[in-house]
């Protein structure tokens, strides 16, 4: 199977051991002291962290005998951060696009079966990961990459949803407004989320300086709604974050902005709409 590095990284040539939690901490506290230092109190927090899978695909491997147990061996030090995050109060938010963007990235040469056997290990390692973690207080994400690109070669949601139900979260957060994607909706008609799970669509395209109007934002809920069948398990979210990568920005901040303030004007009314 051919591999192929996304940037100049470093790679395992040892047993990995996250060892210093310091940073992790840090970044929580600073969190924390932030969003209480807001006039309006938030209804709730998360705080994201990257999946087992998402480290292997930025992170090579070249000391483990397979992809799997590398991303297991991940999976057994990444369940350090996921319970700091947790002890903390917050809402653990796992970042996996190696769930859907891994086809068309690391393993583009694989076949479509190869992959769901992909999807199935890096799930399990997340399950892994999280045991110790009350599945209402976690939200998986998965999108096909945060770039703006043809995104012809993306692996199709019905091809992996079932295989994403193997997860033992509360929440799935899911690339929706994304050109390539925003059809899928009606996969979740094909194959109904889980009684367990709310859905989060992404109903912002976080890609391109266009500002999405309210109404669009709006019809992109009622889409979901209607997939899911119950609107107390939509929450209207973005596709993916911003700036994902340090340094490589795409949109403008006063538009990043002014999108999330259209977010919320959709979901005002949708809202409206719902429970009118």
């Amino acid at each position: 199977m051919s591999t192929a590095a996304i940037l100049t990284t470093p790679q395992a040539v040892a047993e990995v051991d996250y060892s210093d939690l310091g940073p992790a901490e840090r970044e929580c506290e600073l969190f924390l002291r932030c969003s209480q230092e807001q006039p309006r109190q938030f209804t709730e927090r998360f705080m994201t962290a990257v999946s087992p899978g998402m480290i292997a695909t930025y992170l090579l491997n070249a000391y483990y005998d397979s992809h799997e147990n590398y991303v297991l061996a991940l999976a057994r030090q990444m369940k350090k951060e996921y319970e700091l995050i947790h002890a903390k109060g917050l809402l653990l938010q796992i970042d996996a696009p190696d769930l859907a963007a891994d086809y068309s990235w690391y393993f583009q040469h694989a076949s479509l079966q190869e992959f769901q056997k992909v999807v199935e290990t890096n799930v399990a390692a997340i399950n892994i990961a999280t045991e110790n973690i009350p599945t209402d207080r976690i939200r998986l994400h998965v999108c096909w990459a945060n770039l703006e690109a043809p995104h012809v070669h993306d692996v199709p949601l019905a091809d992996i949803l079932p295989i994403l139900y193997q997860a033992k979260v509360g929440a799935l957060s899911i690339e929706l407004a994304n050109p390539r994607h925003q059809h899928e909706y009606n996969v979740f008609k094909q194959y109904p989320l889980p009684d367990s799970m709310l859905l989060i669509p992404g109903v912002i395209d976080p890609k391109t300086n266009y500002v999405e109007h309210p109404e669009v934002v709006a019809n992109r809920i009622m889409q979901a709604v209607e997939a899911v069948g119950e609107r107390s398990r939509v929450i209207a979210g973005v596709d993916c974050g911003f700036s994902t990568v340090a340094g490589y920005e795409m949109v403008a901040e006063s538009v990043v902005w002014a999108k999330l303030r259209t977010l919320k004007e959709g979901a005002d009314l949708a809202s409206a709409w719902l429970w009118s």
